[in-house]
């Protein structure tokens, strides 16, 4: 929060501004022809409150930066997503709606709930569903149910994903909340609940975070998981230096006619939050002595299940992040 005042100051406004922060991901993800985030917290008002851990309340202005950068879409079930109650999961939702930016996890209401976020991709219907472990024992309010996509139960991320199937997705992709944090091995929990859902015909992709650290990629019944993309924005001097580590996993699909199935191409693009003065969030370059140390760990923990999976570091205007296309 610091640098993005201090950026905003920079600019001669006041509040905050993320997007000098973040601008290193803007050749990432312009470029997509669809751009998934998540958004972990609860926002405030403009003029905050704004809290840190354990329940946090964070400034909307994020919501600029991440409309700047070209998502089109952001996962909000996470286990913070109810730490300020039903009014933050609102905000949250009413600054992202404010931005055009479409979301999926958390809702206002049972039919928003019963909502399939369905996303126009060059004329292709991608649907894109969120869930989360659980809201670190907060409990939702009576009647309101429909809060959070909270629990990781197959049967019903299965059956929602059919769901979308049936309302015209070409493609469902699902973000997933789970795994234990600062562990880059992924859990017999998430394996086994990757493995269920990528055996279906009706998931396509699996997207994972909470850990806040890189966790590998896995490719299941010709389909992928990326078990965990560590962090973007992240206190550079706080835990370990394998918390300001992350990545952006971008994937091509292309439509297999004669099998009639998606075939998926991953990449992914190492990043590193770099304390500065000013901190910055930064694309990694091959050959400097910082960044290499900082590739060669990403990329060995990405590949780690035995993946050899492309690092798209030194391509990055050339990719498109989850890009469905048919030939």
């Amino acid at each position: 929060m610091d640098q993005a005042a201090s950026d905003a100051r920079t600019e001669g406004r006041d509040g905050y501004d993320f997007t000098p922060m973040l601008a290193r991901l803007n050749p990432v993800v312009s470029g997509a022809d669809l751009g998934i985030c998540h958004i972990e917290t609860p926002l405030a008002s403009r003029s905050g409150p704004f809290l840190g851990y354990p329940s946090f309340n964070s400034p909307p202005q994020i919501v600029n930066a991440i409309r700047g950068l070209g998502y089109d879409t952001c996962s909000t079930a996470s286990n913070h997503a109810i730490d300020q109650g039903e009014p933050g999961v609102r905000r949250t939702l009413a600054a992202l709606d404010g931005a055009g930016i479409r979301h999926a996890g958390t809702a206002r209401s049972a039919e928003e709930a019963k909502k399939i976020n369905l996303l126009d991709v060059k004329g292709l219907k991608i649907a894109h569903l969120s869930y989360t472990y659980g809201t670190n024992g907060i409990a939702k309010p009576a009647g309101r149910p429909w809060l959070v996509n909270d629990g990781l139960d197959a049967g019903r991320i299965l059956a929602d994903a059919a769901d979308a199937k049936k309302s015209g997705a070409d493609a469902v992709m699902v973000s997933l909340h789970w795994g234990e944090e600062y562990q880059h091995e992924a859990t017999p929990e998430q394996r086994h609940l990757a493995a269920k859902l990528l055996r279906s015909s009706d998931v396509d992709l699996i997207l994972g975070d909470h850990v806040h650290v890189v966790q590998p990629f896995e490719r299941i019944n010709g389909k992928w998981v990326v078990y965990g993309m560590g962090n973007q924005v992240a206190n550079p001097t706080a835990n370990t230096p394998a918390t300001h580590r992350g990545l952006v996993a971008l994937f091509t699909f292309t439509w297999d006619s004669r099998e009639q199935r998606w075939r998926e191409q991953p990449s992914f693009v190492p990043t590193l939050v770099s304390p500065g003065p000013p901190i910055r969030l930064r694309t990694l370059v091959r050959g400097d002595a910082t960044d290499q140390a900082a590739i060669d760990d990403t990329t060995r923990v990405v590949r780690s299940l035995g993946f050899d999976i492309p690092d798209a570091s030194d391509q990055v205007t050339s990719m498109r992040l989850q890009s469905p296309e048919r030939n």
